[in-house]
């Protein structure tokens, strides 16, 4: 798909090229020659084209829109590597021709040369910033890399790219729903909040963004917009399971039981056979001290899936919470075999050791438990650094 969308660029190529050569009111046989061979070109008569170009560089060696024109002729040609050369001959003659820039980046985008291809389009756009073959052709660069990124786990590095696709289309729902996206995923949840909004403000019954700027705003602690996301997802997508899921967790949050039992019902009630709607209201239960409901939802989502993490965790803090060591001691075990960065899990883990007299054990948990408490603030910490603080506007200093 890439290779077709960097090859149908060319087609603009065309028309660019006669905008590039129409000749000014001192009219010389060169630009009669150049404007000849765009339309030669455009119309798809390559040796026509050629013929006026060769014409024009016997006359003028060092005529860069020709040079342009021929490196042109040449990717048609499918002669690569004449017509990189002919691009970078046509910069050497003038060093701003946007044109020139343009082209050489598209080749080098076709041809896979991704970070080649950069500097070239990026050098086009700032030269001519109606250059939409350029500029388009940076995109889907930036996007492709932010995907490879993604699915490697990379989300640093897909941020970066996709804050580059911001800049270039900051209209595009797509690329503002990508960037929330890798912004969530990264902890940055007002960027996440933004971006889903700028989405939204482009497409406004957006499921997925109304969905990701919920989740965004409960990373935040803003329970009622999160509600509010919810409940319009449920509106747009009344048979996913997972809104009403989302929203119980909500209601839980704001201290509302009664109504997250009901929309966890709901979820179950879509999609029995799920484990999420399940865990969720089981840990409810168990901060509520309702450990009876608590331990029956956790065993359920347990027998669909024995090494589930999170359940075990759970599990294994309500056996704490009873006083049945051993039993929390195996089942936060088997948690950290399946997910050893569960703080939680260390935590009680710690706290049943120390209660069974283990105490080395304990120390080891607890301290494990701390790190990862430090780990993640300083992560935290380490991402908001990385946020350069912007300039001062100019009427500041008249201010202070």
């Amino acid at each position: 798909m890439r290779g077709l969308r960097v090859r149908l660029a060319w087609t603009a190529v065309f028309f660019c090229a006669l905008a590039c050569v129409t000749p000014g009111v001192a009219e010389d046989a060169n630009a009669i020659r150049l404007q000849r061979a765009a339309k030669f070109l455009s119309a798809g008569n390559l040796d026509r084209a050629e013929s006026e170009l060769q014409s024009v560089l016997r006359a003028s060696p060092g005529e860069y829109r020709a040079l342009d024109l021929l490196g042109v002729v040449r990717v048609l040609q499918h002669r690569q590597a004449d017509a990189e050369a002919l691009f970078r001959h046509a910069i050497q003659s003038k060093a701003d021709f946007a044109g020139a820039h343009a082209h050489l980046g598209l080749l080098y985008a076709q041809a896979g040369r991704d970070a080649e291809a950069i500097p070239e389009l990026q050098a086009a756009v700032r030269l001519d910033s109606a250059r939409k073959d350029a500029s388009d052709a940076l995109l889907q660069i930036f996007r492709q890399q932010a995907a490879q990124a993604q699915a490697s786990g990379d989300w640093k590095r897909a941020l970066g790219s996709l804050l580059e696709a911001r800049k270039l289309a900051p209209k595009n729902a797509d690329v503002q729903f990508e960037f929330a996206t890798a912004a969530f995923e990264m902890s940055l949840l007002q960027d996440a909040v933004d971006g889903f909004q700028a989405t939204l403000s482009e497409r406004k019954n957006d499921a997925l963004a109304v969905y990701g700027l919920g989740r965004a705003y409960g990373g935040l602690g803003k329970l009622q917009e999160a509600r509010q996301q919810f409940v319009r997802y449920i509106a747009l997508r009344p048979g996913d399971p997972s809104g009403y899921c989302s929203l119980g967790i909500t209601l839980a949050a704001l201290e509302r039981p009664q109504a997250a039992r009901a929309q966890f019902a709901k979820s179950i009630a879509l999609a029995p056979d799920q484990t999420e709607a399940y865990l969720q209201r089981g840990t409810m239960e168990l901060h509520l001290d309702h450990l009876d409901a608590a331990r029956r939802d956790l065993q359920h989502v347990l027998d669909r899936d024995p090494q589930h993490a999170a359940a075990l965790s759970a599990l294994g803090r309500l056996e704490f919470t009873q006083k049945h060591y051993p039993a929390a001691r195996d089942l936060l075990t088997r948690a950290l075999s399946a997910n050893d960065s569960l703080l939680e899990a260390h935590y009680y883990l710690g706290l049943t050791y120390a209660r069974l007299g283990q105490k080395p054990e304990s120390g080891r948990e607890l301290q494990r438990a701390g790190q990862l408490q430090h780990e993640d603030l300083a992560k935290r910490q380490a991402l908001w650094k990385r946020i350069v603080m912007p300039p001062p506007a100019k009427d500041d200093k008249a201010q202070q």
